[in-house]
């Protein structure tokens, strides 16, 4: 697949395009919108249409997206999804596709070893007792380790595209901040706190009282032991503010896109506005806008609307039409008259949500929808019926 890079002298006119054009693809929106699913058939489009090796990411711990690609568990090693299962659905793919799910715990044992100065402080910090506890809570560990993660992959150049899917909305934003918040960490005046019984038994006179109320709460061991493991993660600090600001860089490279995925209902569509202004206040590229489980175009018929008017007016005509097949022609005329009311409701809602997704999208080069659809996603087809109606 030939290098991917967003034109900067024009617009994406699908979300093929808007692939095609780049390598990284962030997709975000709060939870219950079909997110996931909404990754995964973009990745499983792109491999099946584009080419190359296609990756979908995610570090959303749902396991819904393993079983969508028929893959029985996978975790931070990317596993491919058999190019048998493209062929089972009558696809024969151009590409690749691979998937994996953040494993939060091994990845920060990787980045420790990678980060760490010498073998000694390496084995020192994944040794601490605190360790495992520590690196799955403090500074939202989870969302840096996610962005590192990408920058990991993305480095490695074995993929053509990555395809990200992010938590929910508002952990989103956590997920954008974490590299900046993980180098100001480092840098703050809690960790020079945390980290004074490490350097030092004499305890200055500002610090002290933080102390005394801390080791009668926490005891001093545990005070003396924090202190010494995050002493030894200051070790690590040039290497962590120097990948943080790369992470960055990626997230504003032109080669990199975000997707909004909502659904037109009033809750998430105000998440996915506050998401696209986050984005936009950070000059990040919102590439496309996806909105799932969209009432049909159908119900915007002149023709339709007008005999549902005619139904809710006087049934009674129709309804005396099958008089020979049915008794009771007046349950008939109320059945009709019930649905043609529920059409037009239908229709106004139809309306409303237009009217939301014109000006949810107007930021977005592209705008695509998906419909209401009678199954669960719950295998590689659904995926890529999915992705028929977003191509």
């Amino acid at each position: 697949m030939a290098a991917r890079r967003r034109a900067t002298d024009g617009v994406s006119a699908s979300l093929e395009q808007l692939l095609a054009a780049n390598e990284v693809v962030v997709t975000c929106g709060s939870g219950g919108v079909g997110k996931t699913t909404t990754a995964a058939a973009l990745a499983a489009m792109a491999a099946a249409h584009l080419g190359g090796r296609v990756l979908v990411l995610t570090v959303d711990p749902a396991r819904r997206l393993a079983n969508a690609l028929g893959l029985e568990q996978f975790g931070n090693v990317e596993r491919e999804v058999p190019a048998a299962a493209f062929t089972e659905v009558g696809i024969k793919p151009r590409g690749r596709l691979f998937a994996a799910m953040l494993d939060t715990k091994a990845s920060w044992d990787d980045l420790v070893r990678l980060h760490a100065p010498d073998e000694a402080t390496r084995d020192a910090i994944l040794a601490n007792p605190l360790y495992q506890n520590i690196t799955g809570k403090f500074v939202q560990s989870h969302d840096y380790i996610a962005m590192e993660r990408l920058y990991e992959i993305h480095s490695s150049g074995r993929y053509d595209l990555i395809v990200v899917d992010t938590p929910p909305t508002r952990n989103a934003i956590d997920f954008l901040e974490a590299p900046d918040r993980m180098a100001d960490f480092f840098g703050s005046r809690l960790l020079r706190w945390l980290t004074a019984p490490a350097r030092s038994r004499v305890l200055n006179f500002a610090s002290k009282p933080f102390y005394t109320i801390a080791d009668r709460i926490l005891g001093s061991q545990f005070l003396e032991d924090i202190g010494e493991f995050f002493l030894l993660f200051q070790t690590m600090y040039d290497g962590f503010v120097e990948r943080s600001q790369a992470v960055s860089r990626l997230l504003g490279d032109h080669g990199t896109t975000f997707v909004v995925v909502s659904t037109l209902e009033p809750a998430p569509a105000q998440e996915a506005e506050f998401f696209i202004e986050a984005l936009t206040e950070r000059k990040l590229h919102l590439g496309a806008l996806v909105l799932n489980k969209v009432l049909p175009a159908d119900l915007f018929s002149s023709a339709a609307a007008k005999v549902a008017d005619r139904l809710c007016q006087d049934p009674a005509p129709i309804a005396a039409a099958a008089a020979d097949r049915v008794e009771d022609t007046e349950q008939v005329a109320r059945v009709l008259k019930e649905v043609a009311e529920s059409f037009l409701n239908y229709r106004l809602v139809a309306s409303r949500e237009a009217e939301e997704a014109a000006r949810l999208g107007t930021p977005a080069e592209v705008v695509a929808t998906v419909p209401y659809l009678a199954d669960d996603i719950h295998d590689l087809a659904g995926l890529l019926v999915i992705g028929d109606h977003l191509w």
